[in-house]
């Protein structure tokens, strides 16, 4: 998992959640990683802090890698290496 921000890995696609909650942050995740390749990076932007559970639970049941976690000012960042 990338440690700091100056270094944030290259992204394919984007998904922004912003003032959805769950269940509606990992449902459309479902559906975006559906439309994407094994090996491309999905960068997903959210408000919700059950995101910080849910987010390593997908990619950890779907067999996907959680590369970079962060968490600044109420907004959370992730970027996930599909499998």
């Amino acid at each position: 998992m990338v440690d700091s921000a100056d270094s944030l890995p290259a992204y394919d696609t984007q998904l922004d959640t912003t003032g959805l909650y769950c269940p509606e942050p990992i449902m459309l995740m479902h559906n975006k990683v559906r439309d994407m390749d094994p090996g491309e990076v999905l960068k997903v932007i959210a408000s919700d802090p059950a995101t910080t559970r849910d987010i390593p639970k997908f990619c950890s049941f779907l067999g996907h890698e959680l590369l970079y976690q962060q968490e600044a000012d109420g907004s959370y960042l992730y970027f996930i290496r599909l499998g």
